[in-house]
């Protein structure tokens, strides 16, 4: 997909994720990127939704806190768009995050063997010239069929589950091709709705309401 005309705005992507970064080039946005650095497992909730609303909220406060603020608020200044999210994996009414250990991530995909997990998304779009934020959640649901052990190891063995909520590779191709099927955007799984975000830049970019 060729890239869209952002000559009217600028976006910041505020996440280091392959995945996040494929999603929005493929959506046809240039734009740069900023960690947000944050200790994820300092903020918890028990309800999945409000974890990565909070989530998504605290890595743009994050960002935001590094940045010259008032340069992006001139009234000469292009609207700067900050786009963070968060994506949690839920097995079994349990929240799954990125594993820490070799047992954790062999725990979690033994479990989706054959069964199905849930993951729950929340994007937030940060106008940084009006202060202007839009949100919102996106969920889906993945389907297994048996997960061979043969392939958990190996998955384990490259390390990339450690990196990933719930050490759910949807697109890895290793795991591909044993998922039944996705009840909803698998965009969303991998961690960045494509039609939520759209939506959300559009509203991050309209006026302040009164």
């Amino acid at each position: 997909m060729a890239a869209k005309s952002t000559s009217s705005f600028k976006i910041i992507l505020g996440s280091q994720s392959i995945a996040r970064r494929h999603i929005l080039s493929e959506m046809g946005y240039e734009f740069e990127i900023m960690a947000a650095d944050i200790d994820e497992r300092s903020i918890r909730r028990e309800n999945p939704e409000e974890l990565v609303r909070v989530l998504a909220e605290a890595k743009a406060d994050a960002i935001i806190s590094r940045l010259m603020i008032e340069d992006y608020e001139k009234e000469d200044a292009e609207p700067m768009l900050l786009i963070t999210s968060d994506v949690v994996v839920v097995h079994e009414g349990i929240i799954r995050e990125k594993p820490t250990s070799r047992e954790e991530a062999r725990q979690f995909l033994k479990g989706y063997s054959g069964g199905h997990v849930s993951t729950v998304n929340s994007v937030l779009v940060t106008n940084l010239k009006t202060g202007k934020r839009s949100g919102g959640l996106d969920k889906a649901e993945v389907y297994f069929h048996d997960i061979p052990d043969e392939i958990i190891e190996n998955l384990i063995d490259e390390g990339v589950v450690f990196r990933v909520a719930g050490g759910l590779l949807l697109e890895h191709p290793l795991t591909l091709p044993l998922v039944e099927a996705v009840i909803g955007a698998s965009d969303s799984v991998m961690g960045l709705p494509m039609a939520l975000t759209e939506t959300l830049i559009h509203e991050a970019l309209s006026s302040l309401e009164p």
